[in-house]
């Protein structure tokens, strides 16, 4: 329950939505015995039918609605599996994969056990699933919602097919620190983009109709700001203020949970001193009581079990019991709800209200998903054959991905190359790698559906074009053995292609950095490249930012590409040769040292802001900035901005304020540019960013077209937390920046009077 003394009621800045925070402090309330969540309406027949089977359910079977044990893919269930499905005690299974498949088992659920209960199949659908996409990072390199819905919308069409009915995506956590793996799977470091972002996969994934066949339960994860851990070493602690956690990791999942998102996943780390998977406050207070949502919680993979480790429970029923106090309703493998709960019960440890309430959640997202009128809709073999790697998707993956190939670096306009080029050496370990491509947590997507980048090439160049390919070195190994023959090659080009960075197991869950170096002995066959004097294009694989220094002073041309899946060789190919102009924009700020980590367009001052004066906050070997900025990217044209204007130089707090620019394709080729709006709030009761994300547009323009483009801010866009954890807008002067980065911007001033 909420202690009355520290936290209270009060009215956000939009009227219709009632906060509960911090006054003045932020303290995780007691984890005591849980008063009921707050009713949400629901069709009226959808809730008498979930309390009519609630009332049938013996106390074992509504846990095993809670229990979510983990299969073998495309396998045979194990038979204790079988043997739990039959009896009514399984909820969902995760990992289980294939139309034929799901369908036997869900039939162990529907035609053997006592109430034929249909389960949940859940499955990492991250970022493709035949069909592979980009992975997250790149995906929000392109600033493109539309493009990342219709992602997810192919995504859920070939994972139902497969059976499964529920993917744990989106990832929307915030990442400021490169070091962290997982930084590859989530929008980057800005939560204004993660939200936009977050709210278009959980559309694209579960459609207009949860009902439909077509439709993927969505789940925004992890809740919450795992994306902060200390070091950036995975599953690590987070020490965060409210006031942080509700301004940078919160906004996404909020965007998410607005959407309709019908589920969300419980984070590995503390909060406070407090695990998330054992916090009421966030899985109660914050996501029911506050935000109204519906869906149900699901833990991360035996992250109930961990409260043990954590140390804020001393058995597997303790552990059990806080998570589910807490509002936590599925367990995720660890199998404490349904083997070590029951007694608890049944000792009035546990209140069976609290099991109640957390079936209810896990039966209204099968209801909405249409399951109790067909259980098998997501297991049809026919459809499973026939949707998989349609030709509109596949042209739909390398359109995707050359959206989010960011150009870094074109000293001299060396790109885009020339078709006819007479000798291109393409060198290093990436160059014909078939499965770094596809990134971590590719699902189902398979090395010999995937387009290198030395097989784009030569999709790309005149059958004149001598093609020299030598790997040179391996990712992980210190040989330089290669070198001699990769440099031979080199000697023999008019230009050279390097394909350099990381393998899909280097980013992702488990995979921290202490370095941000090119893996291996890369920079030095980079470097042994260069000697030879010949131009050199270094082409980027990888999920998190670099520490590229050397590169960006010696090598002419830098092209960022991720990894973006099956069609990622045709996708640079068509950039590198200028089918393509390159457009996408920067999710992460790129460092120039480690030592710079984390680090993130929108800080905060301190009181002695860097100056050439010694005692100010900045590095005596590195500036403070930013190697590559937030927002930034280049193009084959260049964009002029011009004529900043506001439709006011004074406004109430509750009026809206129209800016706009005019943005002029100032080369000779088309291209498109990603407009971005930043504001400052120049003096405020609390510390404010030095700037802040509020808006950007994508537009499109001819060679010598001009645009003007126009944002509207409304008051939300200008309102933060006070000191009384209010969300308000305060009186004052604000700072506009208008411009194609963080960095590179347009100012204007504006004055919010009372």
């Amino acid at each position: 329950m909420i202690d009355m003394r520290i936290f209270q009621r009060i009215l956000v800045f939009s009227p219709a939505i009632l906060l509960i925070v911090a006054a003045p402090g932020f303290s995780q309330p007691a984890q005591t015995k849980p008063a009921r969540a707050e009713a949400h309406p629901l069709d009226a027949g959808m809730q008498a039918k979930i309390e009519a089977l609630l009332a049938r359910m013996t106390l074992e079977e509504k846990l095993g609605q809670l229990n979510q044990p983990s299969g073998s893919g495309r396998n045979e269930l194990k038979e204790e599996h079988k043997a739990l499905a039959r009896k009514g005690l399984v909820g969902s299974f995760l990992n289980v994969v294939g139309a034929e498949r799901t369908r036997q088992a869900q039939e162990m659920a529907v035609k053997e056990s006592r109430l034929g209960i249909p389960m949940l199949f859940g499955l990492d659908v991250i970022h493709g699933f035949r069909t592979t996409f980009p992975i997250p990072l790149a995906a929000a390199s392109t600033w493109d919602a539309d493009a990342v819905k219709r992602a997810a919308r192919i995504a859920a069409v070939e994972a139902t097919a497969a059976g499964i009915n529920w993917t744990f995506a989106p990832m929307v956590d915030i990442a400021r620190d490169p070091r962290w793996g997982r930084i590859a799977e989530g929008a980057g470091e800005d939560p204004y983009l993660g939200a936009i972002m977050a709210a278009a996969q959980v559309r694209g994934f579960q459609g207009k109709d949860l009902s439909a066949n077509e439709a993927l339960l969505a789940c925004a994860k992890h809740f919450a700001a795992y994306g902060g851990a200390e070091a950036g070493r995975d599953y690590n602690t987070v020490d965060v203020s409210e006031r942080t956690l509700r301004e940078i990791y919160l906004p996404p999942f909020k965007a998410a949970v607005e959407a309709g998102v019908g589920s969300l996943m419980s984070s590995f780390n503390e909060i406070g001193g407090v695990p998330s998977t054992a916090s009421r406050w966030l899985m109660t207070d914050v996501l029911r009581q506050e935000w109204n949502s519906d869906g149900f919680v699901v833990s991360d993979w035996t992250a109930i079990a961990e409260l043990q480790p954590h140390g804020v429970a001393a058995s597997r029923a303790e552990a059990g019991m806080l998570a589910l106090q807490a509002g936590v309703d599925m367990d995720m493998v660890s199998g404490i709800y349904l083997n070590d709960l029951a007694a608890m019960v049944r000792e009035k440890k546990l209140s069976e209200e609290t099991v109640n309430q957390a079936v209810r959640r896990v039966l209204l997202a099968k209801f909405k998903l249409g399951l109790f009128d067909n259980p098998y809709r997501h297991a049809d073999p026919a459809r499973e054959q026939a949707v998989f790697l349609q030709k509109q998707y596949v042209d739909f993956a390398r359109e995707f991905a050359q959206k989010a190939v960011i150009l870094l670096k074109n000293e001299n306009n060396l790109l885009p190359l020339n078709k006819n080029v007479k000798t291109l050496a393409v060198l290093g370990p990436l160059a014909d790698d078939k499965a770094s491509p596809l990134g971590p947590w590719h699902c189902e997507g398979r090395p010999e559906n995937v387009v290198t980048v030395l097989q784009g090439l030569r999709n790309k160049v005149s059958p004149q074009t001598k093609i020299l390919y030598a790997k040179g070195c391996a990712i992980d190994s210190d040989s330089t053995a290669g070198f001699a023959e990769a440099k031979r090659l080199a000697q023999q080009a008019d230009v050279v292609i390097l394909v350099v960075g990381e393998n899909e197991h280097m980013s992702g869950e488990a995979a921290s950095r202490s370095t941000l170096d090119l893996p291996g002995v890369q920079e030095q066959f980079v470097r042994a490249i260069h000697e030879t004097g010949k131009p050199i294009v270094m082409v980027l694989l990888n999920g998190r930012p670099l520490v590229l220094s050397w590169a960006t002073e010696h090598v002419p041309a830098i092209v960022e590409t991720w990894f973006l899946g099956i069609q990622h060789g045709n996708a640079v190919a068509d950039v590198l040769f200028g089918d393509a102009n390159p457009s996408g924009k920067l999710p992460v700020t790129f460092p120039r040292s480690v030592g710079q980590a984390p680090i993130y367009y929108n800080y905060k001052n301190t009181g002695r802001p860097v100056t050439e004066y010694k005692f100010t906050s900045k590095y005596l070997d590195v500036p403070n900035t930013p190697l590559y900025p937030f927002g930034y990217g280049l193009s084959y044209t260049t964009f002029a901005y011009s004529n900043l204007r506001l439709s006011a130089d004074k406004i109430k707090m509750n009026d809206s304020l129209r800016v706009s620019a005019e943005v002029k394709n100032a080369g000779k080729v088309k291209g498109d540019e990603v407009v971005q709006l930043y504001i400052q709030d120049e003096v405020a009761s609390v510390t404010r960013p030095v700037k802040e994300l509020k808006a950007f547009r994508r537009i499109t323009l001819n060679a010598g077209e001009t645009k003007t483009v126009e944002f509207v801010l409304q008051p939300e866009q200008l309102a933060f937390y006070n000191l009384a954890m209010k969300r308000v807008v305060e009186p004052g002067m604000f700072k506009i920046f208008v411009g194609t980065n963080s960095a590179e911007v347009s100012e204007a001033r504006f004055e919010v009077v009372e």
